[in-house]
């Protein structure tokens, strides 16, 4: 939807002030108290729906990639909550109902939906040899970044983190770097740079050992 929003965002524009044009035009013709009244509910309808579509857009945003996430994934099947999914090729040459079609064809995606309500889960990032990639943790209210975790944050080297809910008092075990996820869900998306075509399958190796798994009584991942 976002997509499609700023592709047509001036057709989309012109369409609507042709039809508010129109909508005075009627008006006037029929007495310019009418053009008043309207002038009025105009301005009640834009008191009330700006700041309701500024706090429910990020929410409804968010949730439809959710939908996406839990039900279509890439393309090619549902991803599990709590699982992240790495897509094998660049989104230009994805299949055009892909998630991720955003048409950037020097990184691979990776993407899943969070979920902390059952304890904290453990996300691995391997060792990528200098190689960017990055990852984004979305807060689902208020589509803000919290979290980042790559390159430009935690560096290249491989990491294990804690990903924990809000009021969460565990003790972090030793070698994990505590995340607090400020509600119990999140969106995560990655990215990993891909430096051309012979250099894919590399890169999606890499992407692919980026892992989520829970909390094992131990403190590590059931994963390690």
């Amino acid at each position: 939807m976002n997509r499609l929003i700023i592709k047509y965002a001036y057709p989309i524009t012109a369409i609507i002030l042709v039809i508010f044009a129109w909508v005075i035009y009627s008006r006037a013709a029929q007495g310019w108290n009418n053009v008043l009244v309207l002038a009025v509910a105009a301005v009640i309808v834009w008191a009330i729906g700006a700041p309701t579509f500024l706090y429910l857009w990020p929410r409804i945003t968010i949730s439809g990639f959710k939908r996406a996430i839990l039900k279509r994934g890439f393309g090619t099947g549902p991803i599990p909550v709590n699982t992240l999914y790495a897509e094998p090729s660049t989104s230009s040459a994805s299949p055009t109902g892909s998630l991720m079609g955003t048409g950037t064809d020097d990184v691979l995606y990776v993407a899943g939906w969070l979920d902390l309500r059952n304890g904290p889960q453990v996300l691995h990032v391997p060792d990528t040899a200098g190689r960017y990639y990055s990852l984004q943790f979305t807060d689902p209210s208020t589509s803000a970044n919290f979290a980042y975790v790559g390159k430009r944050v935690t560096g290249t080297g491989a990491g294990d983190y804690l990903l924990s809910a809000p009021g969460w008092n565990g003790t972090v075990p030793e070698g994990l770097t505590q995340i607090s996820a400020p509600h119990n869900s999140a969106l995560i998306i990655g990215r990993v740079f891909v430096d051309g075509e012979s250099d894919q399958p590399t890169a999606y190796a890499l992407a692919t050992q980026i892992t989520l798994a829970p909390v094992n009584p131990s403190g590590r991942s059931l994963g390690q």
